[in-house]
């Protein structure tokens, strides 16, 4: 199972992120409490290995800033977690992860999504303060994966170390993200990160072998 951590602030968190096994890191350059400047991503970045994938988050940004911060930042991917258009996705020399919340999805044809040029399609929950997901599980149910392939759909919303095996029984889907739900108190935890990577990948490994890793 593929796994994406997000809303990486700091060295520390990052670190925890890939001695527990993450395929993904997430930066996020939108207005948001998780908010990072490029020069942070850089630092940050420089001390993920090449074996663990750096993502960009972006809402409804301008194509300048976004391969400005690309060529700034190593990022592997670009999420474009706005209303962003086939056409913006294409002028963006980097793969690829297109966000919908579940209820813009609802509204999509299968086409029109056939038609964005992405490696993977993101299903979010709605927002609420800002744009992108407001940390609280989706309806399952809602999401027709027979809209979507399920090689490219990674699932996100409120998953916590709790519910995400649950959420990848239902929905089989190639990945998960989260961010909120591996905090305490605002701030990634360490510990929160481990059970939810380990309940995702369904691996058996203890704190103690991870951090001793």
């Amino acid at each position: 199972m593929f796994v994406k951590i997000c809303g990486i602030q700091s060295v520390e968190a990052a670190k925890a992120a890939v001695l527990a096994g993450a395929d993904l890191i997430g930066f996020v350059f939108a207005p948001s409490k998780r908010t990072v400047t490029p020069e942070q991503a850089t630092l940050i970045a420089k001390t993920i290995p090449s074996s663990v994938k750096v993502v960009g988050i972006f809402v409804n940004e301008k194509i300048e800033t976004m391969n400005a911060v690309k060529a700034q930042v190593p990022l592997d991917y670009i999420q474009l977690h706005g209303e962003e258009p086939a056409s913006v996705a294409f002028q963006l020399n980097v793969p690829i992860i297109k966000a919908y919340s579940i209820d813009k999805l609802e509204k999509l044809e299968q086409i029109s999504l056939e038609a964005y040029p992405c490696d993977y399609v993101l299903i979010d929950s709605p927002a609420k303060q800002y744009a992108g997901g407001s940390g609280l599980p989706f309806d399952w149910s809602r999401l027709k994966t027979n809209l979507l392939p399920q090689e490219k759909l990674i699932i996100a919303g409120g998953l916590t170390p709790t519910n995400v095996k649950l959420a990848i029984e239902t929905l089989k889907p190639f990945g998960v993200d989260v961010s909120s739900g591996v905090e305490t108190n605002g701030e990634k935890d360490p510990k929160k990160i481990i059970q939810f990577i380990t309940q995702a990948k369904g691996m058996d490994k203890s704190d103690d072998n991870i951090y001793d890793a």
